[in-house]
């Protein structure tokens, strides 16, 4: 049986990652939980010129047009679930609720720092404690450069603590014609972590008729 995946946006400058993981999940799974925070909204609002509603109608994500990237083909398939950010009684929330894995894309230095320490100050930081707790699939996406001490202790200790740190810095190795290449290959890692399947790029070693 295949486990629902949670993805959480925050503030951190890279909403593109987040949008294109977004939209292919939603052709790869079956359920999908979604938790955007105020500044994963504003940023995404500056990067891409997304204006997600109050509500965060999820819908709005999975045909939108990203710059330098094709939409992935294929209708969507999955339940997508989305969660206000303080809402404490979603079921991402407990540990209870069986999950196959937690993303938060980008992670802004401020999650990182809330993850690590077990400071549950919103849904997303909860989320996160709940799969840490449960010896559940975490993966985090820094994208903030250049790192400060503070940083990589944060990374180290969330490593320590048994979360995948996925700093966004792409490969150059698989034939990069484009951004889109460079987007689609930190996609493409993400999901890989997740188990899931995908064609997104032409892996080490490959032959380009592979």
């Amino acid at each position: 049986m295949n486990h629902p995946l949670v993805v959480a946006i925050t503030g951190a400058s890279g909403a593109v990652y987040a949008v294109r993981l977004v939209q292919l999940l939603a052709r790869n799974c079956s359920e999908l939980h979604l938790v955007i925070s105020p500044a994963g909204r504003e940023v995404m609002q500056l990067e891409l010129g997304i204006e997600l509603d109050t509500e965060g109608d999820p819908s709005q994500l999975l045909d939108v047009e990203l710059p330098w990237l094709e939409c992935p083909a294929g209708d969507p398939t999955a339940t997508i679930q989305f969660h206000h950010y303080q809402d404490m009684m979603a079921p991402i929330a407990s540990g209870s609720f069986l999950t196959g894995g937690m993303v938060i894309c980008p992670c802004s230095g401020g999650t990182l720092s809330n993850v690590v320490s077990g400071a549950s100050g919103n849904l997303i930081h909860r989320a996160a404690d709940v799969h840490l707790k449960e010896g559940r699939r975490l993966i985090l996406v820094p994208r903030e450069t250049p790192l400060s001490r503070i940083h990589m202790d944060n990374m180290l200790r969330a490593g320590d603590a048994g979360a995948t740190v996925l700093p966004a810095s792409p490969g150059w190795y698989h034939g990069v014609e484009g951004v889109g290449d460079l987007v689609d290959f930190i996609v493409a890692r993400i999901l890989d972590q997740l188990e899931v399947n995908h064609s997104l790029i032409k892996r080490w070693s490959e032959t380009p008729d592979d």
